[in-house]
């Protein structure tokens, strides 16, 4: 008899608690399997701290493989669950398809930043959700900082200096509070102009800070924002965002490059396929994290509505604190419903209450309902983390420590762009990529990552959005592989990237005359040329004809089949809740192999995104002061002076040089 099969959807804080549970409870008498985009585990309380350099990226990451024996890692991403065949269909990092078969299924996705419908946010801001935004805020930040301090003109030096984020809550408090430290000690290194320091402002159309929480954890987080020069402005958010700012909604319009979205999160679009009663997007469950009707199916933490038995009427929020809990819960109850563990029981939890990091020595707590600040407060916040965190606690106090007697480093690494990481997107954890699948972006997908974001969108020539919408003209030139004809509807643009490489460029069929291509007439070995002795007049010669690929000439024809003829297409993933195809079983296609050439050639086998109504944004630029490379329509120009006889035929159309970037704002693009 076969052993029962247990899929766990997602390795939050629900999901990894869970897996550990049922680890220890099964004891090899079930199949446990854990569903995920990434192998580990993202401790997301102490991300402002690797944003502001304190800790390295892989601290508050913890191995999946590494802590949970005797489950099965599958690195992907569901993208439909049917429940009466009960499998769940996902796709790998790869692109590639599968499924999984389960007897029970718990559902743990967590969640995805929450976007507003507000003119410019989707195409300007960032949100913090996962590494790659971390890992992107720092570089960017400090790139302002140090820009900066270079700039001669005093309102590009304020503008580049003025970080915006948009949230009071948990996060946003602690991004902005880690942010004023990080960029008052890199000025220290850096001076800027007399009288000039980095401002971040704290925006939130709530009340006070931290809301959600205790009154007087508020009054103490306002009170250490202020004192460090935090603009702290409650009642008010962003009305609108620019390239050039943000326009608030009390009229004050404020120049920046910077705008960090942590407004909130929504429960992953997952859950909204299924076709079951939701509450607020969550999942409606009983107290035992049950579905009811469904016995096999389980759900806990953000993308579950858990009924709060201590507030009746009300479900637990969608925190850090609960999620960790239902995991243990809803691991107890999965083993029981299968007869390998004790009896079921209703998830019932009393508030322990909260700790907030503001940054060096100060925090603001409420352990078991007692107030504190100060010193006090972040020894306890500190100590509460290392607790809690299932993996690298001595790596992380090591952190710590060096952090307390050496200054930072503020470098970038370059890791991560900003295309890579779209506010709108159900895959936060994962960074797009060019060559692989879109990570489930959805909307502005592409943009140049900020109001006025000095770092352009990579590869968009010109600084010119892409047309990529449903229904229009697929933008030629595109980046990330391939012409904008890859996108929807379209087909890759010649002597594009993606697209059929044209003669004398690498990948294509080389030009006559040129290494590796036929004798061009004239020459030694080939016929002799038009115009010559023996030979017809040559065109582009008085009774000749214009020559192909000159000016006022026919362009060189591309010959189908060759490699590179066909950008690969990507795997669809999970998109946001208004665009997510219901059922979400998402077809696939495979990338096609390319044929070998004589002539060296780049790789070409970028996948394109397929995420409706996105933009792309990453891929190649010209060298400075080339031609862009078009296809040519109408009727031949002016041909010019003759050529020489014996003249070889020209080379390649663009010649591939060092890529510049630019100071410029986002419109202008990389040179």
């Amino acid at each position: 008899m076969s052993r029962p099969r247990i899929v766990i959807v997602g390795a939050g804080f629900a999901g990894y608690r869970t897996a550990r549970t049922l680890s220890r409870l099964t004891r090899h008498q079930a199949d446990i399997v854990l569903l995920n985009p990434t192998d580990y585990f993202l401790y997301l309380p102490l991300l402002p701290q690797v944003a502001a350099g304190i800790l390295e990226p892989r601290r508050v990451s913890v191995s999946l493989s590494g802590t949970l024996p005797r489950v099965r890692l599958v690195l992907g991403e569901a993208d439909g669950i049917d429940l009466d065949g009960r499998t769940v269909h996902y796709t790998d990092p790869e692109g590639g398809e599968g499924t999984l078969r389960y007897d029970r299924l718990v559902l743990a996705a967590g969640s995805v930043n929450k976007l507003l419908p507000i003119p410019g946010v989707a195409e300007h801001a960032h949100g913090f959700r996962g590494l790659p935004e971390a890992l992107y805020l720092r570089d960017h930040v400090t790139r302002q900082v140090e820009l900066a301090a270079a700039a001669d003109d005093r309102a590009e030096c304020a503008a580049r200096c003025t970080f915006v984020v948009v949230g009071a809550g948990y996060t946003g408090t602690e991004v902005a509070a880690h942010g004023q430290m990080y960029t008052d000690a890199q000025v220290r290194r850096h001076p800027m102009r007399t009288g000039m320091r980095p401002r971040w402002m704290l925006l939130d159309v709530a009340e006070r800070v931290l809301p959600e929480m205790d009154e007087r954890l508020s009054r103490t987080a306002e009170r250490v924002l202020r004192q460090r020069g935090v603009d702290v402005r409650m009642g008010t958010s962003v009305k609108e965002a620019t390239h050039d700012g943000v326009l608030l909604t009390d009229g004050t319009t404020v120049d920046t490059r910077t705008l960090v979205w942590c407004v909130g999160v929504r429960p992953d679009p997952l859950v909204e396929s299924l076709g079951l009663p939701m509450e607020r997007g969550r999942l409606l469950v009983d107290p035992h994290l049950q579905v009811p009707g469904r016995p096999e199916l389980f759900a806990c933490g953000d993308v579950a509505a858990v009924p709060d038995l201590t507030k009746p009427g009300q479900y637990t929020p969608m925190t850090a604190q609960h999620a960790w809990r239902h995991g243990k819960v809803c691991a107890e109850n999965v083993a029981a419903s299968l007869g390998i563990g004790g009896q079921r029981r209703a998830y019932r939890h009393r508030d322990m209450g909260f700790v907030v990091d503001l940054g060096g020595a100060k925090a603001a707590a409420n352990p078991l309902g007692v107030p504190m600040s100060g010193p006090a407060a972040g020894a306890v916040t500190r100590g509460y983390h290392l607790a809690a965190m299932p993996g690298n606690r001595v790596r992380v106090a090591a952190d710590w420590l060096l952090d307390a007697v050496l200054p930072r480093q503020a470098v970038q690494l370059g890791l991560v762009r900003s295309w890579s990481v779209p506010l709108e997107s159900a895959s936060p954890e994962v960074a797009r990529v060019p060559g692989r699948p879109d990570a489930g972006s959805a909307g502005s997908a592409g943009s140049a990552g900020g109001p006025g974001r000095t770092e352009p969108a990579e590869g968009r020539p010109s600084g010119e959005p892409a047309k990529a919408r449903p229904g229009e003209e697929p933008a030629k030139s595109q980046p990330d592989g391939e012409s904008g004809k890859s996108q929807p509807g379209g087909e890759p643009a010649k002597s594009q990237p993606g697209g059929e490489p044209a003669k004398s460029q690498p990948g294509g069929e080389p030009a006559k005359g040129q290494p590796g291509g036929e004798p061009a007439k004239g020459q030694p070995g080939g016929e002799p040329a038009k115009g010559q002795p023996g030979g017809e007049p040559a065109k582009g010669q008085p009774g000749g004809e214009p020559a192909k690929a000159q000016p006022g000439g026919e362009p060189a024809r591309k010959h189908p089949g060759r490699p590179g003829a066909d950008g690969a297409s990507g795997k669809r993933h999970r998109t946001s809740e208004s665009t997510r195809p219901r059922p979400a079983h998402a077809p696939g296609t495979s990338r096609k192999a390319a044929e070998p050439s004589a002539a060296p050639k780049p790789s070409t086998g970028a996948r394109r995104s397929e995420a409706p109504g996105g933009t792309r944004s990453s891929g190649r630029t010209r060298s400075p002061g080339a031609p862009a490379p078009t296809r040519s329509a109408g009727p031949p120009a002016d041909p010019g002076p003759e050529p020489p006889p014996n003249q070889p035929p020209p080379g390649p159309d663009i010649a591939p040089g060092p890529v510049k970037r630019t100071d410029g704002p986002a419109v202008e693009g990389d040179s």
